[in-house]
C-alpha cells in the first residue's frame, strides 16, 4: 500500500504497517515541507472513527516544518478486521507502540522527536501505552480523554458483564447522535454520511476500556511526559470527573488543562475547534522549543509517590479498628484455606514469593487431594497477580528467543546466565520447547539463587529437562558485586525476573545490574522485568508472608520509566517490551552499550 494524493497543497501519503500479530493497519502520512523535519506529529482518533477524519487537523494546525502520521486503528476505517473489534485493549496498547516504532524505524524520528495528539478512545490507548511503555516522546495532548464512558442506562456496566459472562463477546452500537458531538454542521453531515464510521463496538473493548482507564487514573503520577488536556465542557459522551483526576495526579511538570466551554465531545472537530487549534500549536512548538528533559527516577526508592504508597502499606492496622479487624479475619481465613490448599499451604511455609510458590503458580495444576482443597488451589491459582505471573514466563520466553536470534545472526554465542532463577522452570522450559520447534539451543546455560533449596530442586530440573550437557545450576547472591567477576564463560544474554520486584532499595539493583553490565558482553543483551501496577498490593501486604522471615511481603512498585532509568544507568538500552493485558508485569530486552 503506497499511494500519493494532494490535500489542500500538501501531499499525503496512504501507507500500511504490520502490527506484531501480522495484520496490516492503514495509515496516512503528510511529509514535512522541510528538508529537516523539526519532528513528527502522530494522530490518534476517537472512537468509531478514522484517521480521514483527522485530516482537517493537519491542514488547520499548519506547521509545514513537521511530517503528520495518522492510522486507522485496527476494526476502523481502511484498516482489516471485525468493525469495533480488537482481540483485547492489551493488543490496541501494543498497536500503539508498533506503529510509533514503524514510524521510528521507516522515517528516523527519534521518540524524543514525536509528539502525539489523541482524543477519546485513542486518549485512553495513548494514555495507558505512555504509562505502560514509557515511551520518551517529547509532548502528548489528551482531547476528552474517555476514561469513563457515560451510559445512561442503571447499572449498564455490570449488565454487560454479565451478557458477555454468559454468551461471549457481542457489539454495542453507541448511541451518540452525531447533532450531540459537535455543533458544526459540516461535521454533522460528513459524520452521518461517511461509510467508513464505525458504530458498533465490541464489548470486550468496551469493558477493558473501563478498566485500563480507571488503572490510568489512579496511577498518573507514573507518567511524566509533558501533557496537554482538553477538556470539552459540555461534553455528553464522557465524564468529567476522571479527567481532572487523571491531570491533578500527573506526575509530569509540563502540564497544561483547559476546560473549552460548550464544546461537545468531538473536541477537536468542534464549531469553534480553533481555540483548541491554537492551544495544541502553542503548546506542541513551545514542547519542542525547550531542550528534552524528564524527571530523574533513580533515587525515586528514597522519595516519591511509590515510597508513599509502601511505606503506607507497612504501616500496621490498629487491631481495634474495623480495618484491622477485617484483615486479621482475612489472615485467619487463609491460615485455615491452607489446610487444605496445597498452593497456600506452600505459599505459608516458604512465602508467597518464593521460588517454590511461582514454580507452583507456573505449573497451573491443582495439587490439593481433597476435592474442597481442589476448589480453593484453583481459586488461587487463577487470582490476576498469579495470571499475570504466568503470561510474564509467556513472554520471557518469547524474548529470550528473540534475543538469541539476535546473537545468533551477529555469529555470538548464546551464553545465558539468570541471575536469580527460583527453580529456573522459566528459563528451562523455555530451552525444551524451543528444542521441539527445531531451534539452536543455547551454547551455555548459568542459573542461580541464594536459596539452597532452589538450587537443589533447579539441578533437578535441569537432569528431568536433559539439560545436564548445557546447564549448571549454582548458589550466588544476586546482590554481591563479586559474583559477576571471574566467570567460567562470559554470558551474551543476562535474564533478570522477579526479583528487584521484591526488593525496594535501588542501591541493591543497581549492584546487581552494574554487575550484569561487566559481566555481559558489548552488544549482548538483557531481560528484565518489571511491575508498574498491581491491583492487589494492599491484601498481598496485609495478608501475605514474603520469604524474608515470613515477614510480610510489602512491595514497593516501579514506574516502567524508573526501571528503564535504572537500566540505562548501567549501560543498557532497551529495545523491546511486553506487558500482560491486566497491565502488571512488564518484560524488557535491552542491550548492552559498546561504550562503558
Amino acid at each position: 500500500m503506497n499511494t500519493d494524493l494532494l490535500d489542500n497543497n500538501r501531499l499525503v501519503k496512504e501507507q500500511g504497517f504490520i502490527t506484531h500479530d501480522g495484520i496490516e493497519l492503514f495509515y496516512r502520512y503528510w511529509p514535512s515541507t522541510s528538508m529537516k523535519p523539526k519532528g513528527a506529529i502522530v494522530l490518534f482518533h476517537r472512537g468509531h472513527e478514522h484517521s480521514g477524519r483527522l485530516i482537517h487537523i493537519v491542514e488547520e494546525l499548519g506547521m509545514q516544518d513537521y511530517a503528520f502520521y495518522a492510522w486507522d486503528a485496527r476494526g476502523h476505517g481502511q484498516s482489516p478486521g471485525e468493525r469495533g473489534y480488537s482481540p483485547s485493549i492489551a493488543t490496541s496498547i501494543r498497536d500503539v507502540q508498533t506503529f510509533i516504532d514503524h514510524i521510528s524505524a521507516t522515517y528516523s524520528f527519534e521518540e524524543e522527536h514525536i509528539a502525539i495528539i489523541a482524543q477519546s478512545v485513542g486518549a485512553v490507548l495513548v494514555s495507558a501505552w505512555v504509562h505502560d511503555y514509557a515511551p520518551k516522546i517529547r509532548c502528548m495532548i489528551l482531547a476528552s480523554p474517555a476514561f469513563k464512558v457515560k451510559l445512561y442506562v442503571p447499572f449498564a456496566r455490570a449488565g454487560l458483564k454479565l451478557i458477555q459472562k454468559v454468551r461471549g463477546n457481542f457489539f454495542v452500537n453507541s448511541y451518540v447522535k452525531a447533532k450531540f458531538l459537535t455543533h458544526d454542521p459540516e461535521r454533522i453531515k460528513s459524520f452521518d454520511n461517511d461509510p467508513l464510521v464505525t458504530r458498533a463496538i465490541s464489548s470486550n473493548i468496551l469493558l477493558s476500556l473501563y478498566d485500563t482507564a480507571e488503572r490510568v487514573v489512579a496511577d498518573a503520577a507514573a507518567i511524566t511526559v509533558p501533557t496537554q488536556l482538553l477538556i470539552s465542557g459540555s461534553d455528553w459522551v464522557v465524564h468529567h470527573k476522571p479527567q481532572h483526576q487523571f491531570y491533578e495526579r500527573l506526575g509530569s511538570l509540563a502540564k497544561e488543562r483547559h476546560i473549552l466551554d460548550g464544546f461537545y465531545h468531538d473536541t477537536l472537530g468542534e464549531k469553534d475547534r480553533h481555540i483548541a487549534i491554537d492551544k495544541m500549536s502553542s503548546f506542541i512548538q513551545q514542547s519542542f522549543t525547550v531542550p528534552l528533559s524528564r524527571q530523574n527516577l533513580e533515587n525515586a526508592d528514597k522519595f516519591g509517590f511509590t515510597r508513599t504508597e509502601s511505606d503506607k502499606l507497612a504501616t500496621p492496622n490498629s487491631l481495634l479498628s474495623s480495618e484491622g479487624i477485617y484483615w486479621a479475619l482475612y489472615r485467619q481465613g487463609l491460615k485455615i484455606s491452607g489446610l487444605q490448599s496445597e498452593g497456600i499451604k506452600l505459599g505459608h511455609k516458604t512465602g508467597f514469593d518464593s521460588g517454590s510458590t511461582l514454580d507452583y503458580v507456573y505449573e497451573n495444576k491443582p495439587q490439593s487431594t481433597s476435592i474442597l482443597g481442589k476448589l480453593i488451589d484453583k481459586n488461587y491459582l487463577n487470582a490476576v497477580g498469579w495470571r499475570g505471573i504466568r503470561q510474564r514466563k509467556i513472554n520471557i520466553e518469547e524474548l529470550l528467543q528473540i534475543a538469541s536470534s539476535k546473537l545468533r545472526a551477529q555469529g555470538n554465542e548464546v551464553n545465558i546466565m539468570d541471575i536469580a532463577s527460583g527453580h529456573g522452570r522459566y528459563i528451562l522450559e523455555a530451552i525444551e520447547r524451543g528444542a521441539k520447534g527445531n531451534q539452536h539451543r543455547p551454547n551455555s546455560i548459568l542459573l542461580r539463587d541464594y536459596s539452597d533449596l532452589n538450587v537443589e530442586n533447579g539441578n533437578k530440573l535441569i537432569t528431568e529437562k536433559g539439560l545436564a550437557d548445557i546447564a549448571q545450576f549454582i548458589k550466588a547472591d544476586a546482590f554481591d558485586a563479586e559474583s559477576y567477576i571471574n566467570l567460567d564463560t562470559q554470558p551474551t544474554l543476562g535474564v533478570v525476573s522477579g526479583l528487584y520486584e521484591l526488593f525496594a532499595d535501588n542501591d541493591l539493583v543497581r549492584i546487581s545490574l552494574n554487575g550484569l553490565a561487566s559481566a555481559i558482553q558489548s552488544g549482548g543483551y538483557l531481560i528484565y522485568t518489571g511491575q508498574p501496577w498491581h491491583p492487589q498490593l494492599k491484601m498481598i501486604a496485609k495478608a501475605l508472608t514474603s520469604h524474608r522471615q515470613g515477614r510480610a511481603w510489602v512491595m514497593r512498585r516501579r514506574s516502567q520509566e524508573e526501571m528503564d532509568q535504572l537500566v540505562a544507568a548501567a549501560g543498557f538500552t532497551k529495545i523491546e517490551q511486553r506487558i500482560d493485558q491486566f497491565g502488571i508485569f512488564t518484560v524488557s530486552l535491552a542491550v548492552r552499550n559498546n561504550d562503558i
